[in-house]
């Protein structure tokens, strides 16, 4: 409302238009009332107070702030007309302003409050910036015996040993399978539970598991029975060992919910086949129209599509307290990821949702879906972002240039929700596609990558080998068995992923910050930020192939003069300048610039900015 005066100034007087003949006639005598406005001293009627303080306060609150704040001038109101205005105050009492301080001043204040809140929700929701490491159970860890297994493997399976590559096969028509979705290695929960401290020592958040339920393939993306633990993994018992020993570490346990379609040999289709009056009939789209008397997914004979707008399939995959989707919360899973959910569509895919956080409360449910994110977000908590993984490709591999990337991000964050965004997995590289080493066989392309992956708001996902440079292109290359040889100190790319892992745990807003992309004309520029200036971190990064020199404008006005950023990645540091930082960034280099703390003018210039280490302890969020 006022702007800052010099010690002894006399507070300048806003200026506000006059009203109107009109404004009085609609207002009646309270139109022609003048009262003082504690901010500058100065008697405004009530309609001058509003246009002004308009579009930054409700109706409700300038009302009661006027009725309570404000004192009568010159020669009061008409008591009917004050009693009238008094019975228009329904908002409760604001807090009175301190002395020297406008509504406005009260906003930004609350603007601060309200900031420092929603970031202390964030941070208190696990499932927001999580890293998250996903696991192939059977490529993951050797078990212990082997030999002792060999009877869960019946033929046509195959068993093999662990330095073993997989190799593309023939399809075997008397099952249905081709070769390679029958080999296996033997990994089980014991093994998995045994590598735990792997997964902790990298810093992971998130175990999430590919399907674990009983099937006839490896990939188990065709189960039999939901509610099944597939013998091969191993017992219930190992299941809920596994979850505790996750938990007790601080992590959580994701499964892989495999809904859309489900493996032939499941005993209900089998029933629905053999008996056209089975109750298990509703569940699927069968009928002589179809080849094989059933509607199969993917053009794959051994995947049956599920009819899931089947009120008692509803009940058995997520509604009633004994579903899969509860089953397996109870016994210690902590949420799902949803395979193909957007063939599940928006409608129950919400509904999904709301039973699984009605089952466990903070539970999450995230979804496959190849589309532009918006939407899909606001049905589940999150979803896998491939469209930002896509993004990141593009840029690294010079197919989009980095202003478009940055804006491009600025757009995604617009249409969705940013905590959505935050609750999002981002996808590099999973069991369906190319490993991150086989797309980006250079290793400073392949960190570029990964520093963006790290940087952007969302969750990195971090798929099996690949933080040990794991190579492999499609199936069945992209699933070969974890080399434990090569997960050594000196392994380059192990120690580029702990270090991004253990620079997310340090710098809070890369974790639940807020996006902003910066202006550049040839960087992928941005700024991640919370209600706390000190968290404050500045991304950089030169996709192209020659040094980039430019001076940034760096719109936050909590930022003073002469403040220092430290390059994370280089331990370089630089001074921002009036709202500007200029940098050089070389060629497929990203700088990643924090705020640094120092006990010196340069920091005690922020003694009264909200949420810096140096702020007085009264005014401390």
């Amino acid at each position: 409302l006022v702007s800052i005066q010099p010690a002894g100034a006399p507070p300048q007087t806003p200026r506000r238009s006059r009203p109107s003949a009109a404004d009085v006639s609609r207002h009646g005598v309270m139109g022609n009332e003048r009262r003082v406005d504690p901010a500058d001293g100065a008697a405004y009627t009530f309609e001058e107070l509003s246009d002004f303080y308009r579009g930054k306060f409700s109706k409700k609150e300038i009302r009661a702030y006027w009725e309570q704040e404000c004192e009568a001038h010159g020669g009061g109101v008409a008591p009917k007309a004050k009693a009238k205005a008094k019975a228009k105050v329904k908002a409760s009492k604001p807090t009175k302003p301190t002395k020297g301080e406008s509504l406005r001043g009260s906003g930004v204040a609350r603007a601060a409050e309200d900031s420092a809140k929603a970031m202390a929700s964030r941070e208190a929701d696990w499932r927001v910036g999580s890293v998250v490491y996903q696991v192939f159970v059977d490529r993951f860890a050797p078990p212990a015996d082997l030999e002792s297994k060999k009877a869960l493997f019946p033929s046509p399976c195959t068993l093999h040993a662990w330095d073993e590559e997989p190799k593309r096969g023939e399809c075997n028509k008397d099952v249905g399978y081709w070769a390679h979705e029958l080999q296996f290695w033997g990994g089980d929960l014991p093994s998995l539970n045994g590598k735990l401290s792997y997964l902790e020592d990298l810093g992971v958040d998130v175990v999430y598991l590919q399907p674990i339920c009983e099937a006839f393939s490896n990939h188990k993306y065709d189960a039999t029975d939901y509610c099944k633990l597939d013998p091969q993994y191993g017992t219930l018992s190992d299941f809920e060992a596994l979850a505790g020993d996750i938990h007790s570490k601080g992590m959580r346990l994701v499964l892989d919910g495999v809904f859309n379609h489900i493996g032939r040999r499941s005993p209900a289709v089998q029933a629905a086949l053999a008996d056209e009056k089975s109750d298990r009939r509703s569940w699927f789209f069968m009928g002589p129209e179809y080849p094989g008397g059933y509607k199969t997914w993917g053009c794959a004979d051994n995947l049956v599509e599920l009819r899931l707008e089947s009120p008692s399939l509803q009940d058995y995959i997520w509604k009633k307290e004994d579903s899969v989707v509860a089953t397996w919360l109870k016994r210690g899973a902590d949420g799902w990821r949803l395979d193909v959910a957007q063939e599940i569509g928006f409608h129950l895919l919400q509904a999904l949702t709301v039973s699984a956080h009605k089952h466990k409360t903070g539970s999450l449910v995230v979804g496959e879906v190849w589309a532009y994110p918006a939407r899909w977000t606001s049905v589940m908590d999150g979803v896998l972002n491939l469209h930002l993984g896509v993004l990141i490709y593009g840029v690294t591999e010079g197919k989009c240039p980095g202003p478009t990337a940055a804006q491009s991000v600025a757009n995604l964050v617009a249409d969705s929700k940013i905590e959505e965004l935050l609750r999002s997995w981002i996808v590099l590289s999973n069991h369906d596609m190319p490993r991150l080493a086989h797309r980006l066989p250079d290793m400073e392309l392949r960190k570029f990558a990964q520093v963006l992956q790290f940087t952007l708001p969302g969750c990195p996902l971090v798929y099996y080998g690949d933080e040990i440079g794991m190579a492999g292109g499609d199936d069945p290359d992209n699933r070969a068995t974890f080399r434990w040889e090569q997960a050594a100190q000196d392994n380059a790319m192990l120690t580029h992923t702990k270090m991004l892992v253990s620079l997310r745990k340090r710098l809070r807003a890369l974790r639940i910050g807020d996006y902003r992309a910066l202006v550049s004309q040839r960087l992928m520029a941005f700024i991640r930020t919370t209600e706390k200036v000190m968290d404050t971190v500045v991304v950089l990064a030169n996709p192209t192939t020659e040094a980039v020199h430019e001076l940034v404008t760096v719109p936050d006005d909590r930022i003073l003069g002469y403040t220092l950023f430290r390059d994370e990645l280089r331990s370089e540091e630089t001074r921002m300048l009036g709202a500007t930082i200029s940098v050089e960034v070389k060629p497929g280099a990203v700088r990643v610039f924090s705020m640094q703390n120092e006990d010196n003018p340069s920091g005690a210039q922020y003694k009264r900015m909200y949420g810096h280490w140096a702020s007085f302890p009264e005014i401390k969020p």
